[in-house]
């Protein structure tokens, strides 16, 4: 890897940073950007995943704020992250790519229009009693869903973030930014198992992944400022933007 080389991973490490603090998808920056360097899709797939996670730390760093008094939400939600992600970590490893990957673009998709229909539906769980009724709350159906979300986003994880945030719209109604904020500690939780994993028994590129980590780090922190300033319309219609565009990417590619 030459000067060119890490100078061309850091910039796409930190703009998927960025990108994962506002919506997620970030990976669809940096997992091509190790692609063109000649790392094999494997080892490009691991590598960004060890890569990214301090992007995701930098998120909640930023957001700490808003974390405050979620902290049962996320102890609540762990073991549905760490059974995901150490099943989907295995899955990566163990198996090819090419069947589970043929499913990403219409799970985005999908992700989408739930975002878009997240006030009708959000108003449906409730009267149906699926929605938390309290601040503590985490209702059941949360629970299968993140399970679902880890094993995909330990697997792969591009648009990660658009399903875990169009889940607790659902299911964890709060304000957009405290939702925001959530999706990124349970992002964080995921990719820290699967990196564990990774770590021990994939084909890291480690030389790769140290120029991606510290610029995808500074990429999460300041990628709040980003979703502060969008607000909760701006935070929607760039997540519903950004999602269509991804899966586009990937029924191309």
């Amino acid at each position: 890897m030459d000067l060119l080389d890490a100078g061309f991973l850091a910039a796409a490490a930190f703009a998927a940073g960025a990108i994962n603090a506002v919506a997620g998808g970030g990976s669809l920056v940096s997992f091509p950007a190790l692609l063109a360097v000649g790392v094999p899709s494997k080892a490009a797939n691991v590598t960004n995943t060890v890569a990214l996670w301090p992007g995701y730390l930098g998120g909640s760093l930023g957001y700490r704020n808003e974390l405050q008094r979620q902290r049962k939400r996320v102890m609540t939600m762990l073991p549905a992250c760490v059974a995901g992600a150490i099943a989907g970590s295995i899955i990566l490893l163990e198996t090819p790519e090419s069947a589970f990957d043929a499913f990403v673009p219409y799970l985005i998709l999908f992700a989408c229009g739930v975002m878009a229909m997240q006030d009708q539906l959000s108003a449906f769980a409730r009267r149906h009693r699926l929605a938390a009724t309290g601040e503590d709350s985490i209702p059941w159906m949360s629970q299968i869903a993140v399970f679902g979300m880890s094993v995909y986003g330990a697997y792969f994880g591009a648009g990660l973030g658009i399903l875990l945030l169009a889940m607790l719209t659902i299911f964890v109604p709060d304000d957009i930014q405290r939702s925001n904020a959530l999706k990124g500690m349970l992002s964080l939780l995921i990719n820290a198992i699967a990196v564990v994993y990774f770590a021990f028994f994939g084909p890291v590129r480690w030389g790769h992944m140290a120029v991606m980590a510290v610029a995808a780090l500074a990429g999460g922190y300041f990628g709040v400022d980003i979703a502060r300033r969008l607000g909760k319309g701006g935070i929607r219609v760039a997540v519903i933007a950004y999602g269509v565009f991804v899966a586009a990417v990937l029924l191309i590619t």
